[in-house]
Protein backbone atom coordinates (compact mmCIF):
# COMPACT_ATOMS: atom_id res chain seq x y z
CA UNK A 1 0.00 0.00 0.00
CA UNK A 2 1.28 3.43 -0.93
CA UNK A 3 1.00 6.00 1.88
CA UNK A 4 1.64 9.75 1.83
CA UNK A 5 2.54 11.16 5.26
CA UNK A 6 2.17 14.90 5.79
CA UNK A 7 3.34 17.31 8.52
CA UNK A 8 6.14 14.89 9.34
CA UNK A 9 8.44 16.28 12.01
CA UNK A 10 12.11 15.44 12.32
CA UNK A 11 11.49 13.66 15.60
CA UNK A 12 8.93 11.39 13.86
CA UNK A 13 11.16 10.13 11.06
CA UNK A 14 12.85 7.45 13.14
CA UNK A 15 9.47 6.10 14.24
CA UNK A 16 8.15 6.00 10.68
CA UNK A 17 11.11 3.75 9.84
CA UNK A 18 10.67 1.77 13.01
CA UNK A 19 6.94 1.01 12.65
CA UNK A 20 6.57 0.71 8.86
CA UNK A 21 5.71 -2.76 7.63
CA UNK A 22 7.24 -4.33 4.49
CA UNK A 23 3.99 -4.03 2.54
CA UNK A 24 3.83 -0.24 2.92
CA UNK A 25 5.51 2.28 0.64
CA UNK A 26 5.60 5.49 2.67
CA UNK A 27 6.59 8.92 1.38
CA UNK A 28 7.29 11.56 4.04
CA UNK A 29 6.43 15.23 3.53
CA UNK A 30 7.17 18.00 6.03
CA UNK A 31 4.42 20.31 4.78
CA UNK A 32 0.68 20.05 5.56
CA UNK A 33 -1.66 18.67 2.92
CA UNK A 34 -3.22 21.52 0.93
CA UNK A 35 -5.02 22.08 -2.36
CA UNK A 36 -1.66 23.10 -3.83
CA UNK A 37 0.15 19.83 -3.08
CA UNK A 38 -2.66 17.32 -3.56
CA UNK A 39 -0.72 15.79 -6.43
CA UNK A 40 1.55 14.22 -3.79
CA UNK A 41 -1.35 11.87 -3.03
CA UNK A 42 -1.56 10.58 -6.60
CA UNK A 43 -1.57 6.78 -6.53
CA UNK A 44 -1.87 6.59 -2.72
CA UNK A 45 -4.47 4.45 -1.00
CA UNK A 46 -3.81 6.11 2.36
CA UNK A 47 -2.61 9.32 3.95
CA UNK A 48 -1.64 10.35 7.45
CA UNK A 49 -1.47 13.89 8.84
CA UNK A 50 -1.22 15.84 12.05
CA UNK A 51 -3.78 18.51 12.96
CA UNK A 52 -3.00 21.38 10.59
CA UNK A 53 -4.12 19.76 7.34
CA UNK A 54 -7.70 21.00 6.90
CA UNK A 55 -9.61 17.98 5.67
CA UNK A 56 -12.95 19.50 4.72
CA UNK A 57 -15.52 18.21 2.24
CA UNK A 58 -13.78 19.74 -0.77
CA UNK A 59 -10.41 18.26 0.19
CA UNK A 60 -11.89 14.84 0.94
CA UNK A 61 -13.72 14.80 -2.38
CA UNK A 62 -10.43 15.47 -4.17
CA UNK A 63 -8.66 12.79 -2.15
CA UNK A 64 -11.36 10.27 -2.96
CA UNK A 65 -11.07 11.07 -6.68
CA UNK A 66 -7.33 10.32 -6.42
CA UNK A 67 -8.05 6.89 -4.95
CA UNK A 68 -7.41 7.59 -1.25
CA UNK A 69 -9.48 5.22 0.89
CA UNK A 70 -7.88 5.53 4.33
CA UNK A 71 -6.94 8.50 6.51
CA UNK A 72 -5.07 8.32 9.82
CA UNK A 73 -4.57 11.46 11.86
CA UNK A 74 -1.61 11.21 14.23
CA UNK A 75 -3.55 13.18 16.85
CA UNK A 76 -6.17 12.32 19.42
CA UNK A 77 -8.36 15.23 18.32
CA UNK A 78 -10.02 15.04 14.91
CA UNK A 79 -11.97 18.29 14.63
CA UNK A 80 -9.85 19.15 11.55
CA UNK A 81 -11.59 16.33 9.66
CA UNK A 82 -15.14 16.47 8.26
CA UNK A 83 -16.22 12.98 9.31
CA UNK A 84 -19.59 13.24 7.57
CA UNK A 85 -17.87 14.03 4.28
CA UNK A 86 -15.35 11.22 4.83
CA UNK A 87 -18.20 8.72 5.14
CA UNK A 88 -19.89 10.22 2.08
CA UNK A 89 -16.79 9.60 -0.02
CA UNK A 90 -16.02 6.20 1.49
CA UNK A 91 -12.83 7.24 3.30
CA UNK A 92 -12.27 5.42 6.59
CA UNK A 93 -10.72 7.55 9.33
CA UNK A 94 -8.73 6.79 12.48
CA UNK A 95 -7.06 8.80 15.20
CA UNK A 96 -4.20 8.17 17.62
CA UNK A 97 -3.94 7.10 21.23
CA UNK A 98 -1.22 7.63 23.79
CA UNK A 99 -0.78 7.51 27.53
CA UNK A 100 -2.89 10.17 29.27
CA UNK A 101 -0.15 11.04 31.74
CA UNK A 102 1.71 13.48 29.50
CA UNK A 103 -1.27 15.88 29.43
CA UNK A 104 -2.34 15.00 32.97
CA UNK A 105 1.11 15.76 34.40
CA UNK A 106 1.28 18.99 32.41
CA UNK A 107 -2.14 20.00 33.75
CA UNK A 108 -1.05 19.59 37.35
CA UNK A 109 2.15 21.52 36.58
CA UNK A 110 0.09 24.45 35.28
CA UNK A 111 -2.16 24.37 38.33
CA UNK A 112 0.83 24.49 40.67
CA UNK A 113 2.52 27.25 38.65
CA UNK A 114 -0.65 29.36 38.83
CA UNK A 115 -1.13 28.74 42.53
CA UNK A 116 2.47 29.74 43.30
CA UNK A 117 2.59 32.59 40.75
CA UNK A 118 5.61 31.09 39.05
CA UNK A 119 5.37 33.31 35.97
CA UNK A 120 5.86 36.44 38.08
CA UNK A 121 8.74 34.85 39.97
CA UNK A 122 10.58 33.74 36.82
CA UNK A 123 10.10 37.08 35.06
CA UNK A 124 11.35 39.00 38.10
CA UNK A 125 14.39 36.77 38.50
CA UNK A 126 15.38 37.48 34.89
CA UNK A 127 15.88 41.15 35.81
CA UNK A 128 17.37 40.42 39.27
CA UNK A 129 14.17 41.35 41.13
CA UNK A 130 13.91 38.89 44.03
CA UNK A 131 11.13 40.63 45.94
CA UNK A 132 8.11 38.78 47.30
CA UNK A 133 5.42 41.46 46.96
CA UNK A 134 2.31 40.10 45.28
CA UNK A 135 3.60 36.53 45.16
CA UNK A 136 1.89 34.88 48.11
CA UNK A 137 0.37 31.65 46.82
CA UNK A 138 -2.06 28.96 47.93
CA UNK A 139 -1.70 25.30 48.89
CA UNK A 140 -3.41 22.59 46.90
CA UNK A 141 -4.71 20.60 49.86
CA UNK A 142 -7.00 23.46 50.91
CA UNK A 143 -8.67 23.81 47.50
CA UNK A 144 -11.45 22.29 45.42
CA UNK A 145 -10.51 21.29 41.88
CA UNK A 146 -13.24 20.80 39.29
CA UNK A 147 -12.56 18.51 36.32
CA UNK A 148 -14.79 18.85 33.26
CA UNK A 149 -14.39 15.70 31.21
CA UNK A 150 -13.61 12.41 32.95
CA UNK A 151 -12.22 10.38 30.09
CA UNK A 152 -8.73 8.89 30.12
CA UNK A 153 -6.94 12.20 30.63
CA UNK A 154 -9.45 13.54 33.13
CA UNK A 155 -9.19 10.35 35.17
CA UNK A 156 -5.39 10.55 35.10
CA UNK A 157 -5.63 14.12 36.42
CA UNK A 158 -7.88 12.87 39.23
CA UNK A 159 -5.30 10.20 40.07
CA UNK A 160 -2.48 12.77 40.08
CA UNK A 161 -4.42 15.19 42.24
CA UNK A 162 -5.48 12.55 44.75
CA UNK A 163 -2.06 12.68 46.38
CA UNK A 164 -2.35 16.41 47.06
CA UNK A 165 -5.31 16.04 49.40
CA UNK A 166 -7.56 18.47 47.54
CA UNK A 167 -11.30 18.03 47.14
CA UNK A 168 -12.05 16.84 43.59
CA UNK A 169 -15.30 17.44 41.72
CA UNK A 170 -16.07 16.09 38.25
CA UNK A 171 -18.60 16.59 35.51
CA UNK A 172 -19.06 14.30 32.52
CA UNK A 173 -22.50 13.21 31.28
CA UNK A 174 -20.97 10.26 29.41
CA UNK A 175 -18.96 8.69 32.25
CA UNK A 176 -20.32 6.73 35.19
CA UNK A 177 -19.33 8.12 38.62
CA UNK A 178 -18.35 4.58 39.61
CA UNK A 179 -15.50 4.79 37.08
CA UNK A 180 -13.87 7.66 39.01
CA UNK A 181 -14.35 6.92 42.72
CA UNK A 182 -11.81 9.55 43.84
CA UNK A 183 -13.96 12.39 42.48
CA UNK A 184 -17.47 13.50 43.40
CA UNK A 185 -19.63 13.91 40.31
CA UNK A 186 -21.77 17.04 40.44
CA UNK A 187 -23.88 19.13 38.03
CA UNK A 188 -21.90 21.62 35.98
CA UNK A 189 -23.43 24.57 37.83
CA UNK A 190 -22.23 23.14 41.15
CA UNK A 191 -18.74 22.58 39.78
CA UNK A 192 -18.56 26.19 38.59
CA UNK A 193 -19.78 27.56 41.92
CA UNK A 194 -17.57 25.48 44.23
CA UNK A 195 -14.27 25.01 42.37
CA UNK A 196 -11.13 27.03 43.11
CA UNK A 197 -9.54 25.52 39.99
CA UNK A 198 -11.36 24.31 36.87
CA UNK A 199 -9.58 22.18 34.28
CA UNK A 200 -10.92 21.04 30.90
CA UNK A 201 -10.46 17.56 29.44
CA UNK A 202 -12.79 16.83 26.53
CA UNK A 203 -12.72 16.82 22.73
CA UNK A 204 -14.05 19.83 20.83
CA UNK A 205 -17.47 19.30 19.24
CA UNK A 206 -20.11 21.54 17.72
CA UNK A 207 -22.11 21.18 20.93
CA UNK A 208 -19.41 22.23 23.41
CA UNK A 209 -17.66 24.93 21.37
CA UNK A 210 -17.34 28.04 23.57
CA UNK A 211 -18.88 26.23 26.53
CA UNK A 212 -16.64 28.39 28.72
CA UNK A 213 -18.06 31.79 27.87
CA UNK A 214 -19.26 34.92 29.64
CA UNK A 215 -22.19 33.05 31.19
CA UNK A 216 -19.96 30.23 32.47
CA UNK A 217 -17.44 32.68 33.93
CA UNK A 218 -20.21 34.51 35.76
CA UNK A 219 -21.15 31.27 37.52
CA UNK A 220 -17.61 30.54 38.70
CA UNK A 221 -16.28 31.33 42.14
CA UNK A 222 -14.66 34.76 42.00
CA UNK A 223 -10.89 34.34 41.69
CA UNK A 224 -11.06 30.76 40.39
CA UNK A 225 -8.29 29.53 38.10
CA UNK A 226 -8.95 28.03 34.65
CA UNK A 227 -6.69 25.47 32.97
CA UNK A 228 -7.17 24.34 29.37
CA UNK A 229 -4.94 21.59 28.00
CA UNK A 230 -7.74 20.19 25.81
CA UNK A 231 -8.94 22.26 22.84
CA UNK A 232 -8.81 26.02 22.34
CA UNK A 233 -12.32 26.27 20.95
CA UNK A 234 -13.81 25.18 24.29
CA UNK A 235 -13.12 28.69 25.62
CA UNK A 236 -14.34 31.97 24.17
CA UNK A 237 -11.11 33.99 24.16
CA UNK A 238 -12.77 37.40 24.27
CA UNK A 239 -14.85 36.35 27.26
CA UNK A 240 -11.76 34.94 28.97
CA UNK A 241 -10.03 38.29 28.54
CA UNK A 242 -13.02 40.11 30.05
CA UNK A 243 -13.11 37.69 32.99
CA UNK A 244 -9.40 38.32 33.64
CA UNK A 245 -9.77 42.08 33.34
CA UNK A 246 -12.66 42.13 35.82
CA UNK A 247 -10.83 39.68 38.09
CA UNK A 248 -13.82 37.35 37.97
CA UNK A 249 -11.20 34.66 37.49
CA UNK A 250 -7.81 34.80 39.16
CA UNK A 251 -5.67 33.38 36.39
CA UNK A 252 -5.47 30.91 33.52
CA UNK A 253 -3.12 28.19 32.32
CA UNK A 254 -3.63 27.92 28.58
CA UNK A 255 -1.88 25.34 26.41
CA UNK A 256 -4.27 25.77 23.50
CA UNK A 257 -6.29 28.72 22.19
CA UNK A 258 -8.75 29.46 19.42
CA UNK A 259 -7.42 30.44 16.02
CA UNK A 260 -3.99 28.90 16.58
CA UNK A 261 -3.48 27.83 12.97
CA UNK A 262 -0.20 29.24 11.64
CA UNK A 263 0.69 30.27 15.22
CA UNK A 264 1.09 27.01 17.08
CA UNK A 265 4.54 25.39 16.76
CA UNK A 266 5.80 28.22 14.51
CA UNK A 267 8.71 30.65 15.09
CA UNK A 268 7.16 34.10 14.59
CA UNK A 269 9.93 36.30 15.98
CA UNK A 270 10.60 38.04 12.66
CA UNK A 271 7.00 38.25 11.44
CA UNK A 272 4.05 40.59 11.95
CA UNK A 273 1.30 38.72 13.75
CA UNK A 274 -2.29 39.96 13.76
CA UNK A 275 -3.68 37.72 16.51
CA UNK A 276 -4.34 40.58 18.91
CA UNK A 277 -6.42 38.59 21.37
CA UNK A 278 -3.69 35.99 21.80
CA UNK A 279 -0.95 38.53 22.38
CA UNK A 280 -3.09 40.55 24.77
CA UNK A 281 -4.06 37.39 26.64
CA UNK A 282 -0.52 36.20 27.21
CA UNK A 283 0.65 39.53 28.64
CA UNK A 284 -1.40 39.10 31.83
CA UNK A 285 0.88 38.34 34.78
CA UNK A 286 -1.57 35.68 35.94
CA UNK A 287 -1.81 33.89 32.58
CA UNK A 288 0.60 31.12 31.62
CA UNK A 289 0.48 30.47 27.88
CA UNK A 290 2.29 27.48 26.43
CA UNK A 291 2.53 26.43 22.80
CA UNK A 292 0.12 23.48 22.65
CA UNK A 293 2.73 21.00 23.79
CA UNK A 294 1.17 19.29 26.80
CA UNK A 295 1.18 16.09 24.72
CA UNK A 296 4.81 16.46 23.63
CA UNK A 297 6.82 13.63 25.13
CA UNK A 298 9.01 10.99 23.53
CA UNK A 299 6.52 8.31 24.51
CA UNK A 300 3.55 10.14 22.99
CA UNK A 301 5.11 11.15 19.68
CA UNK A 302 6.28 7.59 19.12
CA UNK A 303 2.82 6.23 19.93
CA UNK A 304 1.19 8.67 17.50
CA UNK A 305 3.18 7.33 14.56
CA UNK A 306 2.73 3.72 15.66
CA UNK A 307 -1.04 4.17 15.92
CA UNK A 308 -1.27 5.69 12.45
CA UNK A 309 0.73 2.97 10.73
CA UNK A 310 -0.91 0.16 12.68
CA UNK A 311 -4.31 1.59 11.81
CA UNK A 312 -3.58 1.93 8.10
CA UNK A 313 -2.27 -1.64 7.97
CA UNK A 314 -5.48 -2.86 9.64
CA UNK A 315 -7.59 -0.96 7.12
CA UNK A 316 -5.55 -2.46 4.27
CA UNK A 317 -5.81 -6.01 5.59
CA UNK A 318 -9.52 -5.79 6.48
CA UNK A 319 -8.83 -6.40 10.16
CA UNK A 320 -10.60 -4.97 13.19
CA UNK A 321 -9.25 -1.48 13.80
CA UNK A 322 -9.35 -0.21 17.37
CA UNK A 323 -8.38 3.29 16.21
CA UNK A 324 -11.14 3.79 13.64
CA UNK A 325 -13.55 6.68 14.24
CA UNK A 326 -17.03 5.40 13.56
Amino acid sequence: MKIAAFEVKEYERRDFSRFADPESDITLHAEPLTEQNLSLCQGCEAITTLGFSRLDETMLARLSSLGVRFLATRTIGYNHIDLTAAKKFGIRVSNARYSPYNVADFTVMLILMLLRKAKISVCRALVNDFSLDGMCGREMHSLTVGIIGAGNIGRAVVKNLSGFGCRILAYDPYVSPEAVPSARFVPLETLYAESDVITLHMPLTAENRHMIDRTAFSKMKRGALLVNTARGGLVNTRDLIRALESEQIGGAGIDTVEEEDNICHVDLRARIVERRDLFYLKQFPNVIYTSHYAFFTEEATSAMVECALTSLAAFRDGKENAYEIK
